[in-house]
């Protein structure tokens, strides 16, 4: 069912490349559309949006209004209500903790250089339908950094709100909710909202909506798309929390990944061989089927280090160390979002409650990006205010390299403060 690269004998990583390429590369996908939508959606606002979201998802209310947002609040269940309260409390207290300082140096001469952060005024949140939890990794740290305007995109289903997401809206005290989603969402948070900067994941066609609106409006520093998991394992016994963690990614979407790594032979044939009987109840197993066919790997390595050369090359969203020894190999793997230690700690748990950010980057990007976290909601501000006798010290040094760098003009404003 899913597809095996034995790496025991070779290190062919070649093939590996093209096969994670051909997924992050989107070619699996035809977004082509997303340009016109959101080409229109700038054009012509609230027309384009209403067109689309009549056209793809049979909405015609993009505004919810009070009473209704009351009413869906007022139909969760208790016990729900519950969950979502203590995951909303660890992961304030775990991204409080993130606050940074603002930096102040003086010199001798009673020059004052400053870096201070300053809260975003006004951002985005992309939140596909039925996931509470993702407004939560994206608004408590926002509203920690002081951020005053916070817009919620997210759409209806069957043309309901989802009354999970408006709880936690209520509880982050957002107040402007858009009922809207797929690329005309994104549209319309940079062109009609316009936000200074868009969060939150979601599928294809909204990952690459995002990257088409950058440089218009800021978003995140890695690409949120499809969910990704590499576990790592070794024992036979290990099998079953291989096997659920595997298919519990593989639930988000037919696009999402899920890769093992492993030195065990017979782990691999005997995954491949009962992997069905865990979804035989699951709902979303054709998903999950599709996506483990797709875009599933089951890796055979032949030591810790080829393992560690592995994960730093895939660049998980989310890595879950099964192996015994997973300390030998931490140390050395530096290219991953998140990361689940030791047999107690599936990443299915941080995607709700245990308090890390569950915002990370996907296809590739966490080899240059860390996921969601405070700093991502603040810009950091330079200020200085030099003294009478610090322009006349250091001016002289900074007159020499302006000239040097034919920059005259430069050196003439310098020079008419001496």
């Amino acid at each position: 069912m899913i597809k095996i690269f034995n790496f025991k004998n070779t290190n062919n990583l070649r093939k590996l490349e093209g096969f994670l390429d051909k997924r992050r590369s989107g070619k699996n996908v035809n977004t082509s559309i997303v340009k016109k939508i959101l080409a229109d959606v700038r054009k012509d606002k609230q027309i384009a949006v209403l067109k689309y979201e009549k056209k793809l998802s049979n909405n015609n209310k993009i505004y919810p209004s009070k009473i209704e947002i009351r009413k869906s609040i007022k139909s969760l269940d208790n016990n729900l209500k519950k969950a979502i309260d203590v995951a909303f409390d660890r992961i304030l207290r775990f991204h409080k903790l993130q606050k940074n300082k603002n930096i102040k140096y003086i010199d001798k001469y009673k020059n004052q250089i400053e870096h201070i952060y300053v809260p975003l005024n006004s951002i985005g949140i992309y939140v596909p339908a039925n996931l509470p939890s993702t407004l939560m990794m994206n608004a408590i740290p926002a509203m920690i950094a002081g951020v005053k305007n916070i817009v919620l995109a997210n759409p209806r289903l069957s043309g309901k709100l989802n009354p999970a997401v408006m709880y936690v809206a209520k509880k982050c005290k957002i107040t402007k909710i858009i009922s809207i989603g797929g690329a005309q969402a994104i549209g319309s948070l940079a062109y009609i909202q316009k936000v200074d900067k868009i969060f939150g994941p979601g599928n294809d066609f909204v990952a690459r909506a995002k990257r088409e609106v950058f440089g218009d409006v800021g978003i995140e520093g890695m690409i949120a798309g499809p969910s990704e998991i590499t576990v790592v394992a070794d024992k036979l016994f290990d099998m079953s929390k291989v096997i659920t963690s595997m298919i519990a990614q593989s639930e988000h979407g037919i696009n999402s990944q899920s890769i093992l790594i492993t030195k065990n032979e017979k782990l691999i044939k005997n995954i491949n061989k009962k992997i069905n009987i865990y979804l035989k109840k699951i709902p979303r197993k054709t998903i999950i089927t599709h996506s483990l066919k797709k875009n599933g790997l089951l890796i055979l390595a032949k030591n810790n280090q080829q393992i560690i050369n592995l994960i730093n090359m895939i660049s998980p969203e989310h890595l879950e160390l099964l192996s015994k020894d997973y300390k030998k190999l931490l140390s050395n793997i530096y290219n991953v979002g998140s990361i689940g230690l030791g047999i107690y700690s599936p990443v299915a748990a941080s995607d709700y409650n245990v308090g890390t950010n569950h915002t990370l980057g996907t296809l590739g990007s966490a080899r240059f990006a860390s996921g969601l976290n405070l700093n991502d909601f603040y810009k950091k501000i330079s200020r200085f205010t030099l003294s009478k006798k610090g322009i006349e010290v250091i001016g002289k040094q900074a007159i020499t390299l302006a000239e040097y760098e034919n920059l005259y003009a430069h050196a003439l404003s310098i020079k008419s403060r001496l």
